[in-house]
């Protein structure tokens, strides 16, 4: 395991996660296994041996430049949800031919930027398909693109995370089908190479990407009796980690592509699109402790970390494992661990039974590699935190944190 304790203190890799807290200037910070995020793409790697396949790691989830690299240099494409993720995949060094731009609301420059490189582009509502055609004059160039269906397969997961069910603002309705493939087939800068579908988030069935692969299967056989050359199916990504570690079953990549691939034509190329299961627990959030307090029948724990670093937990009512990296042995109390912005919502976890700590003892968040340093913000002027990375026995600094300064300097104009 990249994270695992001995003799009662928690490691990453080969470095104990105290003595880096105690090396570096800042806290929180972000803390983040090399070895963990290779291990999770190579799942998928493995779990697709034979089938013809783009791995697409969704930049959504963690933008960070090393790792984007990082993931790079291991084979992945990109999956993109906006120009500047465009830009930063070039800065990685994706091959943009293997890469996606999604989206609801992509605006014509984005769309003009993904012309001129050869990005796939899904279609994904009447006006999308007209942007993209304008686009794709203005750069004189044909657009590759899909049609991303909406199956109205319930994914079973938290409603704002739900993004394949009838009244999600994704993806075209199955009726209107006929009508986007006749447009198409009037725009000679066009090509239609595929079909797009993404259920949503944190999904733990791998059943119902096999229903949702079944019923796309359908609509690429319609498609092509209206006489389109289809190369792709792309299913999106969404699959869930363990974030409560109770040991439940968690559905593996293995597990995901062995549920579709009895369905899976030879002539056509698959496209997933994986971020939280390459990223997530891939990095913990470390803070300190700065005190313990009782409200009537209330205990809280108050750690320097907050919502504006990791809002996940407020903004989902989700459950993120919390633990300490040293030895406490206080009375075990249960608490609310939370932060000092100024807001009610401001946990990272609830009702956790925790041993009283001292102050100043090292407190993590686990699992935040996906969608935490993401979704910061500068809420009560906190600045976002820096961002540090284990190679085995080597810590490398992968983002500085910010400053007051550095902030203050937007507002000369």
């Amino acid at each position: 395991m990249s994270f695992h304790f001995k003799d009662g203190y928690l490691y990453c890799e080969e470095l104990k996660i105290k003595d880096i807290q105690e090396q570096v200037p800042e806290s929180p910070f972000y803390l983040y296994s090399l070895d963990q995020i290779t291990s999770n793409y190579k799942a998928y790697e493995s779990a697709l041996e034979g089938i013809e396949s783009i791995i697409g790691y969704a930049i959504k989830a963690n933008n960070n430049l090393t790792i984007l690299k990082h993931l790079r240099e291991l084979g992945s494409g990109a999956v993109l949800v906006s120009g500047n993720e465009l830009r930063m995949a070039l800065a990685a060094g994706f091959d943009l031919k293997r890469a996606v731009l999604n989206g609801n609301g992509k605006t014509l420059g984005e769309l003009i930027l993904a012309v001129q490189h050869g990005v796939m582009i899904n279609i994904d509502s009447e006006f999308d398909l007209e942007h993209i055609q304008q686009a794709a004059k203005e750069v004189g160039k044909v657009a590759d693109v899909l049609i991303r269906i909406n199956p109205d397969v319930d994914p079973e997961v938290h409603p704002y995370v739900s993004t394949g069910i009838k009244n999600s603002k994704f993806g075209i309705r199955n009726e209107r089908l006929k009508w986007f493939l006749d447009q198409i087939k009037t725009e000679p800068l066009l090509d239609l190479i595929g079909v797009h579908c993404h259920l949503g988030s944190t999904i733990k069935k791998v059943r119902i990407f096999r229903d949702a692969t079944v019923l796309m299967m359908e609509f690429i056989e319609t498609i092509r009796n209206e006489g389109f050359d289809l190369k792709y199916l792309n299913i999106g990504g969404g699959l869930g980690i363990d974030y409560e570690k109770t040991g439940e079953y968690i559905p593996t990549p293995s597990h995901l592509i062995d549920s579709i691939g009895d369905v899976l034509p030879d002539d056509v190329e698959l496209i997933i699109e994986p971020g939280r299961s390459i990223i997530g627990n891939a990095a913990v959030f470390v803070n300190r402790v700065t005190g313990v307090k009782t409200n009537g029948n209330k205990h809280f724990i108050v750690i320097d970390g907050s919502m504006a670093e990791l809002i996940r937990p407020s903004l989902y009512d989700t459950y993120q494992h919390i633990d300490f990296i040293e030895p406490v042995d206080g009375e075990v109390k249960t608490y609310d661990v939370v932060g000092p912005v100024c807001e009610s919502a401001d946990f990272l976890g609830k009702d956790r039974p925790l041993p009283t700590p001292h102050e100043g003892a090292g407190l993590i968040v686990y699992d935040a590699g996906a969608y935490c340093y993401a979704m910061s913000s500068n809420y009560n002027l906190k600045m976002r935190p820096p961002e540090y990375l284990v190679d085995g026995d080597r810590l490398i600094q992968i983002r500085r944190a910010e400053t007051f300064e550095g902030y203050m300097r937007l507002f000369e104009v």
